[in-house]
């Protein structure tokens, strides 16, 4: 059994490893699994709005209990965003071409900007609210998704498979956390300011964070840069 204070660190890295495989297996997807990746990164640095108040994690050098940040976060956000937002590509032989001018004069597409910047406009207005910051995040992405798939009809099947796929991805993460290090997830995070509510012993939070995260991020390459996804007979599933 790991000892709890390198549990996060070791599982923080886990997550580069498939990131790697795909990285390597698929240079199609390349641009994209590295630019979300640095995209999603720093979000890492937001792990002080989370502890204690939703989880307390042991990490490298006492960081996160001395000041709210840590090493962890920043691995974490990088190896979750490229798959994130390539799964759903690699799973099934989807890739992207650039959208013509025609597609998008779309009237919808005049909410594009507000679309994409959703998540980031909806946080810091749900965060002040009396519940977990976890539940800001959550409806934050969803709210996201939606705004996206309003505005870019079009990624609608992605946006819903992506969030499906993410769920299972990130279930696979905790499982195996908490087979490797058992109860860790009881004794880090603050079940006590959650709703109680578990699948398969995981807190629903977490579920619940992993779809929001894969159906917003899932499209938010193709909607950032003007793609849409196209079947590629020389992808994954093909």
């Amino acid at each position: 059994m790991i000892p709890d204070h390198y549990v996060w660190f070791v599982w923080s890295i886990a997550f580069l490893l498939p990131w790697l495989a795909a990285y390597l297996a698929f240079p199609e997807q390349r641009r994209v699994i590295l630019w979300s990746s640095l995209f999603t990164m720093p979000f890492g640095l937001t792990e002080p709005l989370f502890v204690p108040e939703y989880w307390n994690p042991p990490s490298l050098f006492n960081l996160a209990q001395r000041t709210g940040f840590d090493i962890e976060s920043l691995i974490f956000s990088f190896g979750i965003g490229g798959i994130g937002a390539t799964l759903y590509n690699l799973l099934t032989g989807r890739a992207s071409v650039e959208l013509s001018s025609v597609e998008r004069s779309d009237p919808r597409h005049k909410y594009h900007a507000w679309a994409l910047a959703m998540p980031f406009v909806a946080f810091p207005l749900l965060y002040p609210l009396p519940w977990n910051p976890i539940y800001a995040a959550i409806v934050a992405m969803a709210l996201g998704a939606a705004a996206t798939a309003f505005c870019r009809p079009d990624l609608v099947l992605k946006i819903g498979l992506g969030a499906i796929l993410f769920v299972g991805y990130y279930t696979v993460f905790l499982l195996g956390l908490e087979l490797t290090s058992p109860g860790y997830i009881e004794r880090v995070w603050n079940l006590s300011a959650l709703s109680g509510i578990e699948v398969a012993g995981l807190p629903i939070e977490e579920l619940l964070f992993a779809a929001g995260f894969g159906a917003y991020w899932s499209s938010v390459y193709e909607h950032f840069t003007w793609r849409g996804a196209i079947f590629s007979q020389g992808s994954a599933l093909s």
